[in-house]
């Protein structure tokens, strides 16, 4: 298959409309966009990135208000979406019927999310609910870049929307509504503390708890580079010609490549193109720093742990 290359977001709804596979970026990572009501174009997705089947899909939409097309949207679901929506916060809802069943993994729920970014707005707008999980194929570190994207799925989809580097850098929080708390499933850019300060309640379930299953990217290897990753603490770092680092603090001379963040915002958005360019250079080792689990914190030491074990 050739892969079109665009970056006329008209011509990528185009191709959605007509059933098939577009990368779009997004602010967290770039996705990997089907028609969420098209069966064919959803179980396409799933053999583009080989993820499996048990792991549910987010449908993306346009705006808040469309979520009641594909979910019942309880009273919690809709206060979260209008606190953060447009943004990097998925909402789990009980689903309505109609949705191919590989979108939920069968569980009765829907995870549903509006980006923010222009570019992924302007296609929502034209082609209506689109599952988009991230662009990479199952496992490997998310595509913060359409070029990363590309390595991975050029070939196997019909399309890559050419944007700019993604803001975030991680995928979206994961948060269950379908209850009276909002129960984080996957910490992203929305921290619990910025959802405790609107919804006190809120509070994170601890992994491999049985309600991880309704989020994606819980349950499975995930986000891990071909080379081993370390986690290390600040000043333990072992340089070595065959290593890469990428932390808050200068590591000592002798690593192949360095990447070194000014703060944990920066981390998040250079974590996973940093996976890749160590790849890129045939590396065997990544020493990550370990920073603090306060805000973002989380979700960088969530995505550095899966990654060390994978």
């Amino acid at each position: 298959m050739r892969t079109l290359l665009t970056r006329d977001p008209d011509e990528a709804a185009a191709v959605l409309r007509r059933g098939g596979l577009c990368v779009l970026p997004t602010e967290t990572v770039y996705g990997l966009a089907a028609l969420a009501y098209d069966a064919d174009a959803v179980r396409r997705v799933f053999e583009a990135k080989g993820r499996p089947s048990d792991n549910p899909l987010i449908v993306h939409l346009g705006e808040a208000a469309e979520a009641d097309e594909v979910a019942h949207v309880t009273a919690l679901g809709g206060d979260l979406l209008r606190a953060f929506a447009p943004g990097p916060l998925t909402v789990v809802l009980p689903a309505r019927p109609g949705l191919p069943p590989a979108v939920t993994a069968g569980l009765g729920t829907v995870a549903v999310r509006v980006p923010s970014a222009p570019l992924a707005r302007a296609v929502l707008r034209s082609t209506g609910p689109l599952v988009a999980p991230s662009a990479n194929r199952s496992g490997r570190p998310s595509p913060t870049t359409w070029e990363a994207a590309a390595e991975d799925l050029d070939g196997r989809v019909d399309a890559i929307l050419q944007g700019p580097p993604t803001t975030v850098g991680l995928e979206s929080t994961v948060v269950d509504a379908t209850g009276d708390v909002p129960l984080v499933l996957r910490p992203g850019a929305v921290t619990l503390d910025a959802l405790e300060a609107q919804f006190p309640a809120s509070r994170a379930v601890a992994a491999g708890a049985e309600q991880t299953r309704r989020s994606p990217g819980t349950r499975h290897r995930h986000y891990a580079p071909r080379a081993q990753v370390h986690l290390v603490a600040p000043g333990d770092a072992s340089p070595s010609g065959d290593a890469a680092w990428i932390g808050l603090s200068p590591p000592p001379s002798g690593y192949a490549l360095a990447t070194v963040c000014p703060d944990v915002e920066a981390y998040a958005r250079q974590l996973f193109d940093a996976f890749r360019r160590a790849d890129a250079a045939q590396l065997s080792r990544i020493d990550a720093e370990a920073v603090p689990e306060v805000g973002l914190g989380v979700a960088v030491m969530d995505r550095l742990r899966r990654a060390a074990a994978g």
